[in-house]
């Protein structure tokens, strides 16, 4: 009753329709995504953004107790929005033994943490026996975590070296401990704008080929989109096309997570950051046009701790975890905090500012337990 009644304040003819479209549970089409996203008002966008996250989950929000190995910086791309990237010799470069990977498990061997996510640069040097290696080493240390690991981008590289074809690659990595892919490096699927920020890597179709082959031998994975590059709403838009037109087949993607473009130390420092209205409203139109996607991310690391706040009430349902100051990715874009670490007390008080329950997940979004 209260939204058909706030529907009805709503004075345009489309905008009302494609609203009662979202309240009724309809799927809208693109273009109608781009009426909301250029005409909604910030709170239009947040009514219907909450009515679909709520439908779903209720005040339920979500965090995980994990931690990132980020194996090496250094990178045989140089993609314009990439703040992390170094090459050999660089003297802030780093690239990790599977000794020293060991010692940074060490410290969480018995702990109770659900998740290792493993992501880094593509060194030159990697093959898809040292990510087997990797992901050998943890599973010896650690028998029951889960394992989200190495972007598309990163196994494009080593899967080609490799002269397996993806499917034997992908299956390669699954036998050795292989859980779930992150969604990192689908940054935008328009072919002019990736041709422009990242030419030589793997691109959109490959991006897509990557996850769509792993959905079908049982490998799971989140999706990404990297926002804010002076890109249009319609290139926007077109993104979370192809990721829902996938998900109708699939259903292998577990969440969504709106990137924030961070403008220092990388080539497109000019560009200015999105503001919060920008972020809420891609977290909103993300939230309703993703209709076949349980989960939405704000990504807290990335995007801070007060906006992430504001994203619980603008679609998202989930703020990632606890991360034990083991990622230096934003950090080295610019973004700054006390630490890059949560404590589940922390992300607690977060979800209860915003008005919602907080509730331990695994990494496939099983609850752990009530907090």
């Amino acid at each position: 009753m209260k939204n058909d009644f706030l529907i009805k304040l709503i004075k345009d003819d489309i905008l009302r329709s494609i609203s009662e479209k979202v309240i009724s549970s309809q799927r809208i089409t693109t273009e109608e995504a781009l009426y909301l996203y250029e005409n909604a008002s910030i709170s239009v966008l947040g009514l219907l953004s909450n009515f679909v996250r709520e439908k779903l989950h209720g005040d339920n929000t979500y965090f995980i107790k994990n931690i990132h190995i980020e194996p090496t910086n250094i990178c045989i791309y140089e993609c314009k929005f990439c703040s992390y990237a170094r090459k050999i010799g660089d003297k802030t470069a780093w690239n990790y033994s599977l000794e020293d990977i060991r010692k940074k498990i060490e410290d969480y061997r018995y702990s109770d943490i659900s998740e290792v996510h493993v992501v880094g640069g593509v060194h030159p040097d990697y093959t898809i026996e040292f990510y087997a290696e990797i992901l050998r080493l943890i599973r010896s240390m650690m028998p029951k975590v889960h394992i989200k690991a190495f972007t598309a981008v990163e196994i494009d590289y080593v899967i080609n070296k490799s002269k397996m074809s993806l499917k034997d690659g992908l299956l390669y990595l699954k036998n050795n401990g292989l859980c779930s892919l992150p969604g990192g490096g689908a940054e935008l699927f328009d072919t002019r704008i990736r041709e422009e920020i990242c030419p030589n890597k793997a691109s959109s179709e490959r991006w897509l080929e990557i996850h769509r082959t792993a959905h079908t031998i049982g490998i799971p994975s989140n999706v990404t989109m990297l926002y804010g590059l002076n890109e249009t709403k319609q290139i926007r838009l077109q993104h979370l096309e192809k990721i829902r037109e996938m998900q109708d087949v699939t259903n292998g993607f577990n969440a969504f997570i709106p990137l924030k473009f961070r403008a220092k130390n990388n080539s497109l420092s000019h560009l200015a950051e999105s503001s919060v209205i920008d972020d809420l409203k891609t977290f909103a139109i993300s939230r309703i046009y993703l209709d076949n996607i349980q989960h939405i991310k704000a990504y807290w690391v990335m995007l801070g701790k007060e906006l992430s706040e504001l994203t619980l009430s603008f679609g998202s349902d989930d703020i990632d975890g606890t991360i034990e100051d083991s990622t230096k990715i934003y950090e080295m874009a610019g973004v700054t905090h006390d630490h890059n670490s949560m404590t589940v007390s922390s992300l607690k008080t977060m979800i209860e500012s915003a008005k919602r329950q907080a509730y331990e997940r695994d990494s496939l979004y099983n609850i752990i337990k009530k907090i």
